[in-house]
């Protein structure tokens, strides 16, 4: 006789697999970082606009020996051309560095998440366009 075939004892296996309750959990955090992610884009988005901008000005009036009221109006062009928003051209700083002009690009932006929580996420950025 097969010794196994006496012992009629079912075998116990672990059960593996994930419950409701941690199903749940799951779902709930991964969209959050989701949610996030949708409400920080176009944020993102916009600024890749600004620093289009900051750098197509670096490209069109490097080393031309450019105004800085030729620099604001190319600013203010390419700002209307790429729909950027929170953010004006009258915002960007065109300052007299030794060599040039530096173009600077600084700014805040907040919105709202969940409830009271917000993100505020701030951007820089700066380029020097020589004369």
């Amino acid at each position: 006789m097969n010794p196994t075939a006496l012992n009629k004892q079912p075998i116990l296996r672990r059960q593996a697999g994930m419950t409701t309750l941690g199903l749940l959990i799951l779902v709930v955090f991964v969209g959050m970082f989701a949610f996030a992610a949708i409400r920080l884009a176009p944020i993102y988005l916009n600024y890749m606009k600004v620093v289009g901008v900051v750098n197509g000005v670096v490209e069109e009036f490097d080393a031309t020996g450019a105004s800085r009221a030729q620099i604001m109006s190319s600013i203010s062009r390419r700002f209307d051309i790429e729909s950027v928003s929170e953010v004006r051209a009258k915002d960007v700083r065109v300052k007299s560095v030794g060599n040039g002009f530096e173009v600077v690009a600084a700014y805040s932006h907040k919105t709202p998440f969940v409830a009271n929580i917000s993100f505020v996420v701030d951007f820089d950025k700066r380029v020097v366009v020589r004369r």
